[in-house]
């Protein structure tokens, strides 16, 4: 089973594995304690018995030595106690026989002219970096014009992190930074070999906060919700993100901002207006 390809991404689900056996005390999956433990959280033969493999197998995974499948990955993530998003992170790693095609850095006639149409509701289309590679007039009296920033700062992360009013404008921003953050962790840990990848990890890492919640190896995933502005024109803003794929241009989202209430609507068309 031992297979020296894909060792990057091998090596970051043991990490990540590791990182979560660490915190796992042996009371939280039913196991006696010692106060002659030294080992913090579970043992890494704990953690096979748990999931019906064998120790030297597991140690082997955390090492990043061997491929796996969905259902034994699925019975280490049970064992580990991960909760969804921690789960979807660690299923993401089953090792399919072709990688998936490069995004182009361009954007459709059809893409583009959806975005302008959505105004004055916010609207940006993503590539897999989550760089902005169009936006709407909607998304620059929300946030801020764009094409007055340098080309790698029209980027997602780059604008909760390290664009200053950012942590004015989003009313919950940790949580909100938190969780873009997880996402990012996610999709970058697949890719070692990607330099954008690497790129925006470093400029973020220059971030205090960014730094702490990056080494905790914290993930998630996109989940629909209702976020909440402070803007310095148009006031409170609630708004429902809403992010699709496009079918057309694979590794492109486009991801639209909606008013979640009927003043929220009003304060948009104004403040585009």
């Amino acid at each position: 089973m031992n297979d020296g390809g894909s060792g990057g991404p091998r090596r970051e689900l043991g990490a990540f594995l590791r990182s979560r056996r660490e915190r796992l005390a042996p009371a939280d999956v039913g196991l006696p304690g010692s106060p002659r433990r030294r080992t913090p959280g579970l043992r890494r033969e704990e953690v096979a018995e748990l999931a019906g493999v064998s120790s030297s197998w597991y140690a082997w995974l955390e090492q990043g030595r061997v491929r796996t499948s969905e259902q034994v990955l699925r019975s280490v993530a049970r064992a580990l106690r991960l909760n969804a998003d921690e789960t979807a992170h660690v299923l993401s790693f089953v090792e399919h026989a072709a990688p998936a095609g490069q995004a182009p850095g361009w954007v459709s006639r059809n893409l583009l002219s959806l975005v302008e149409k959505l105004a004055p509701n916010p609207a940006v289309v993503l590539d897999p970096h989550w760089d902005l590679l169009a936006w709407n007039a909607g998304y620059t009296a929300l946030l801020t014009d764009l094409a007055r920033l340098a080309p790698k700062q029209r980027n997602l992360l780059w604008l909760v992190f390290r664009w200053p009013p950012a942590r004015s404008l989003l009313a919950s921003w940790e949580p909100e930074a938190r969780s873009l953050l997880g996402q990012f962790r996610a999709k970058a840990a697949r890719h070692p070999e990607d330099g954008r990848y690497a790129e925006i990890t470093g400029e973020l890492l220059a971030d205090p906060d960014a730094v702490r919640w990056y080494g905790r190896r914290e993930t998630s995933a996109f989940h629909p919700a209702v976020r909440h502005f402070r803007h310095p024109v148009a006031g409170d803003l609630r708004l429902r993100y809403v992010k699709l794929a496009a079918v057309d241009q694979p590794g492109h989202h486009l991801l639209a901002y909606l008013p979640d209430d009927p003043a929220t609507e009003e304060a948009l068309t104004a403040l585009t207006g």
